[in-house]
């Protein structure tokens, strides 16, 4: 007669009922995969995004491998692709101060042409201007001025040149410069032993009339000093004149390009008067050869030789003239220099020099305007990035600073620069583990000023129709993005079912898309080396038998240490004092039950439950808690009106690597109680549940796991039909058991019992009525709990009469 509180076989697995769901229906989905099963979390994400105000950054809180940050990912683009893109960002040379680069917005697409613009009107002004300077009507005036100064010089030197002939003096040219010397009646120059020869008052005329022709000299070549000066100021002022003219024609077109971005004009104004100001710098070389490169005519810090147009270079850093809508970038790896910029170097007659153009963007510049998504582990694993992105946040700017650039021969401190600082506006929505979220929270002080949207993501959804349908069309989409063959309603029902099994719970679908698209994989992968058209529920299973297997020969070596009888686990017959108990093992990303024996001695004696694990430190807090609850039921239910007088030794035997979690404590105490009856227990059941001490139930974890692992023991000897396991009943919605077990269900060999007292697993066990007690606080005669209760007061009183003779009771 089956037992009222065995399972049926529809109870051990949540089917799929996909009648409404054809083959051509999973072919025609196509669209692009969005976030499925997260009602919460999409609108937190919603409320990050749309609100407009500092700090409102988001933390996406999920377990990993559930693919959200691709979901996410696509999200964002579906919502950007309605935005406008944002502004291009440039630096150029800033006039004023070489060292502090500034940063020009321009809408998009601007940057690109603000480039171009720049560069080609200096490729032109390169020729032109030299073609300005060589024209023949400029060469005229040039030669007109020419022999107007030197007119003017000849003119100045003549004159001084008469006076002195006029006063007996010549001016001669000497290494020391022009010098003033006296002439005799002849006209030639008086030598220096003449001179003294001569008479006194001769000697002082001819000293007064040095003195007086010599601070003429003196002005007269201050004269000439300063026609010089007029010579050349009034050539520049030719040479800028004819410059200016095509200088302010095409800067001219320019700023009329650039109307109303007031930057652009200011940096445009600028080039036009650095290019007056450096017109030799345009000259051909040929004219300046003879007296070599100009140094003034080269931008500051830029030696002779250099390339002297790059201070006109326009440094396009951000560049949106291809993005549609607002951008949405996922750094992969967010160093430092990838998430706010650097500034790069170069080498230069042995020494390091930066200027604008080695800045280079980060994704902050890329992102900025629109959504920038990180890993929370990545960002936190790189040195200084974590305070960077705050700093960013906090100041709402972006700085690129520059550090010390270390070579092999050691450490060289470049020229440095100061760009100007760009206005920051992103959303940054960061992705991690619920630990990772609440670490941050509690140790970082900024996070939560920083990160205001918190977006929990669960791993699981509600298992529904619509749920069931959203899976179907996730695989559909897969199928579709990969080139993979489509899956037909029963490897898709397959699919769906491995989805309850990996949330643990038949109402339930797990959320870990991206191993649920490892699983689409595999079985596509089977799928074509059958040469299959379509992917069967077979090539779902066989995928799913495959990962199994690629984990399981820790498993498979125990299950072979259990056929040997190196452990020692009996699936037949009844023995006292022992039972068999589950527990769960987890290897990385694969858990399996396995069975194991616990045992228990009673004794007289006043310690109570001892659990032999915990007196030898292989117990955990959990486990121990357990064992003091069967304590409190002891008590509760046999010595309200006696001594509970009872050592009791329970163990997990061939246990070396200790014991934790009290999903073992019904076990615990059936095997308690079996040993102080003296009635044996069915080792062909296996038990699994934690108590209270009310004696009720309670559920426990990897419900599945353990049923099957006790079933591949029982299998391995032969299945006998009575064999089976004894579990919470509220536990039964978490049941998706193997296909192969839930046959062995339906085919009688095998028997899973779901019990909500403990009254309920002693009558399975031990095949006696439990008994209900009665008022008086007797229980009923052949039941277990008045063997148990005549049991401990035949203790009580051999322990009071013992002590009473021993005289212990004084």
């Amino acid at each position: 007669m089956a037992s009222p509180y065995e399972l049926t076989p529809e109870q051990l697995r949540h089917t799929s009922d996909l009648s409404n769901l054809t083959f051509e229906t999973t072919q025609e989905i196509t669209f692009v995969r969005e976030i499925i099963g997260q009602p919460r979390g999409i609108r937190a994400i919603e409320f990050g995004i749309d609100i407009d105000s500092p700090g409102f950054n988001i933390y996406v809180l999920g377990p990993a491998g559930s693919g959200r940050t691709t979901a996410i990912q696509q999200f964002l683009e579906k919502r950007a692709a309605a935005g406008n893109p944002p502004l291009d960002w440039v630096y150029v040379y800033n006039f004023e101060d070489e060292h502090k680069p500034r940063a020009i917005e321009l809408p998009s697409g601007k940057g690109s042409q603000l480039r171009d613009d720049v560069a080609n009107v200096i490729k032109v002004l390169q020729h032109e201007i030299p073609d300005a300077l060589e024209a023949e009507e400029f060469a005229s005036a040039v030669e007109k001025l020419d022999q107007d100064f030197a007119q003017r010089r000849a003119e100045l030197q003549q004159a001084i040149s008469l006076e002195a002939t006029e006063k007996k003096f010549t001016i001669a040219r000497t290494p020391a410069g022009l010098m003033l010397a006296p002439l005799d009646e002849k006209g030639e120059v008086i030598t220096p032993e003449g001179f003294e020869a001569l008479p006194e008052e001769e000697r002082q005329a001819l000293n007064s009339v040095h003195a007086e022709l010599d601070e003429h000299l003196n002005e007269a070549l201050r004269n000439l000093r300063n026609l010089d000066r007029e010579h050349l100021d009034s050539r520049s002022k030719l040479e800028r004149g004819a410059a200016a003219y095509v200088i302010v024609q095409h800067i001219g077109d320019l700023r009329e390009r650039y109307e109303g971005h007031e930057e652009v004009l200011l940096y445009l104004n600028q080039i036009r008067d650095d290019v007056l100001d450096h017109l030799e710098g345009f000259k051909r070389e040929d004219e300046s050869a003879e007296e070599g490169p100009d140094s003034s005519s080269l931008p500051a810090g830029i030696a002779a030789g250099d390339d002297q147009f790059r201070r006109y270079y326009v440094n396009l850093i951000v560049d949106h003239s291809q993005t549609k809508g607002l951008p949405v970038i996922l750094e992969e790896y967010p160093s430092y220099a990838n998430l706010v910029g650097r500034i790069e170097g170069e080498v230069f007659m042995g020494a390091l020099n930066t200027d604008f153009k080695g800045i280079k963007a980060g994704t902050l510049h890329r992102a900025n305007g629109g959504y920038l998504v990180l890993r929370g582990r990545d960002i936190l694993s790189q040195p200084d990035a974590w305070e960077g992105l705050k700093r960013a946040l906090t100041s709402g700017v972006i700085r690129i600073e520059e550090s010390s650039l270390r070579t092999g021969l050691g450490v060289i401190i470049p020229q440095t620069i100061d760009p100007e600082p760009i206005p920051l506006h992103i959303k940054v929505i960061l992705v991690g583990t619920p630990g990772l979220y609440y670490a941050l929270f509690s140790g970082e002080e900024d996070f939560p000023d920083l990160f205001k949207v918190k977006a929990d993501f669960a791993s699981t959804m509600d298992r529904t129709p619509e749920s069931e349908m959203d899976y179907a069309t996730f695989v559909a989409a897969r199928c579709h993005e990969s080139q993979w063959p489509h899956f037909n309603r029963a490897a898709v029902g397959q699919v769906i079912e491995e989805g309850s099994r990996m949330a643990g719970d038949q109402d339930k679908l797990s959320t870990l898309f991206g191993q649920i698209a490892d699983l689409l994989q595999e079985a596509v992968f089977w799928a074509e080396k059958d040469q299959a058209e379509v992917v069967d529920a077979q090539h779902v299973q066989q995928a799913i038998a495959e990962r199994r297997y690629r984990s399981d020969l820790y498993e498979e070596l125990r299950l072979e240490s259990i056929r040997r009888e190196v452990l020692f686990i009996d699936t037949e017959g009844e023995v006292v004092g022992q039972v068999n108990g589950l527990s769960v093992t987890g290897l990385g990303d694969y858990m399996f039950g396995q069975p194991s024996r616990i045992t228990a001695r009673v004794y007289i004696g006043r310690e109570g439950v001892v659990d032999i694990e915990r007196e030898v430190e292989l117990s955990g807090p959990i486990h121990e808690k357990g064992v003091l609850i069967l304590r409190g039921y002891l008590g509760g239910q046999y010595a309200m009106l006696q001594q509970l007088a009872l050592t009791g030794s329970i163990t997990f035997e061939q246990n070396y690597s200790g014991v934790e979690g009290d999903s073992a404590s019904a076990a615990e105490l059936f095997v308690l109680l079996s040993a102080l009856c003296d009635l044996p227990i069915k080792q062909g059941l296996a038990v699994t549940g934690s108590i209270n001490q009310h004696g009720k139930i309670q559920p426990v974890g990897g419900v599945n796991e353990k049923i099957e692992g006790f079933f591949a023991v029982c299998q391995a000897r032969g299945l006998t039909g009575s064999q089976g396991v004894i579990m919470p009943s509220s536990n039964v919605t978490d049941l998706m058991l193997r296909p192969d077990l839930v046959e062995a269900v339906r085919a009688g060999q095998f028997h899973i019992y779901a019990i909500d007292h403990v009254d309920q697993g002693l009558e399975l066990v031990m095949g006696m009525p439990a008994g209900k007690q009665a008022p008086d606080g007797t229980f009923p005669t052949g039941t277990i709990h008045q063997r148990a209760y005549q049991r401990l007061h035949e203790m009580s009183e051999h322990l009071r009469h013992w002590m009473r003779d021993s005289g212990l009771d004084r």
